[in-house]
């Protein structure tokens, strides 16, 4: 996960080709493909249907500007005469607002930070760890992305907010939602004066450790 990246340019001459990108920055495949010489930024945001790759590419002679998630372009701008700026888009089936940044620093070289929620990556990603627990499993060869938020108790699975059926047990709370035909169950305990409440993923009654966002 990168939260700040710095670029910087050298002056331009009438007759110099397209700049690439600069050694070390951050660069996936497909962006290298799709976004061509004029990448220079790659972040991922981790949200509960899904972790998006967002990528950024930054003219510094055209002030061009693309933005794709997840390897789909959501936006172009080929020409800005201002080369500094925010750009601001959707990330994930819930339309959550995403803003890069981009801020000169001195002469020819320029900052990228991304903002998600009106938060810092960083922030978002923090407070996301309060608030969701993430578990991935491997069912019948099959991967699973489990995320619980845990104010609201809804249930993602791959993308996909799951039917739950809740039910309460002598020492806490049961979720129970069915998994690559298996049966799953998030359970809850604890709480109280000082107590934390802890949640645990269970399926086919077998304990599953929790995976960091």
């Amino acid at each position: 996960m990168l939260l700040l990246l710095r670029r910087h340019v050298p002056v331009p001459s009438a007759s110099s080709e397209p700049e690439p990108a600069a050694p070390g920055a951050p660069r996936s495949v497909l962006g290298s493909r799709m976004l061509g010489g004029d990448a220079v930024a790659v972040w991922e945001v981790a949200l509960s249907d899904g972790v998006y790759t967002v990528e950024f590419a930054h003219g510094t002679t055209t002030g061009k500007r693309v933005v794709c998630v997840n390897g789909t372009e959501v936006l172009r701008k080929d020409w800005m005469f201002k080369l500094v700026g925010k750009e601001t888009f959707a990330v994930g089936g819930a339309g959550t607002k995403a803003t890069i940044s981009i801020e000169a620093v001195g002469g020819f070289a320029y900052e990228y930070s991304l903002s998600v929620d009106g938060k810092s990556l960083q922030s978002f990603t923090d407070n996301r760890a309060r608030t969701t627990k993430t578990w991935t499993v491997q069912v019948d060869g099959t991967d699973y992305r489990i995320v619980l938020e845990k104010d609201t108790m809804d249930v993602w699975c791959n993308g996909q907010r799951m039917d739950t059926r809740g039910e309460f047990v002598d020492d806490g709370t049961e979720t129970h939602f069915p998994v690559g035909g298996h049966s799953c169950c998030i359970k809850a305990t604890g709480g109280g004066r000082k107590k934390a409440i802890v949640h645990c993923l269970l399926l086919d009654g077998e304990k599953l450790p929790g995976t960091a966002q």
